[in-house]
């Protein structure tokens, strides 16, 4: 939240809450120590969120005996967020802070803005998966989205160039 100083009549940026979302990959895991490195120096609560997005089924011939079992992956990827989601808020980067957990459904990038603007977020920071290309055009840029709908400024925090590499593959 931006507030007016005594002083200057000038803009002061006071973070307090910080949303951290992730998806458990280790590109994701680029933002963690930026996020926790504000937090500890403004006193801020850092908010780690996971969004679950749903399995849609194929529509048409899929050349399969028996329907996919939707339900069950979707309950599969239910449980591993909430398995990992510890692992994270347990971590080195953010031993000390207050921290606390968000497992939401639906679009990655529709459900962190939401989650922003109800948790009143000063801050989101999110890694890029560095996709470029045809990657990008397939899977679309989480980042970018959250950049261009939140409510709050966003930090974007590129992997390694050898890792963005990685990703594009």
């Amino acid at each position: 939240m931006t507030t007016l100083t005594e002083e200057t009549g000038g803009p002061h940026l006071q973070l307090r809450r910080i949303l951290l979302p992730t998806d458990f990959s280790g590109c994701a895991n680029y933002a963690l120590p930026y996020a926790a490195a504000i937090a500890r120096a403004v006193k801020a609560t850092v908010i780690c969120i996971n969004v679950v997005e749903p399995i849609v089924p194929a529509v048409g011939y899929t050349g399969l005996a028996e329907a996919m079992p939707i339900t069950e992956l979707n309950e599969q990827m239910e449980d591993s967020a909430e398995r990992e989601m510890p692992d994270v808020l347990h971590s080195d980067d953010l031993r000390g802070l207050v921290v606390e957990e968000v497992i939401a459904h639906g679009d990655a990038a529709a459900e962190i803005v939401r989650v922003a603007k109800e948790r009143e977020a000063d801050l989101i920071v999110i890694s890029s998966h560095g996709r470029t290309g045809l990657g990008r055009i397939i899977f679309g840029s989480t980042a970018e989205a959250i950049v261009r709908h939140a409510h709050c400024p966003v930090l974007v925090v590129k992997p390694p160039p050898d890792d963005e590499e990685a990703s594009e593959e």
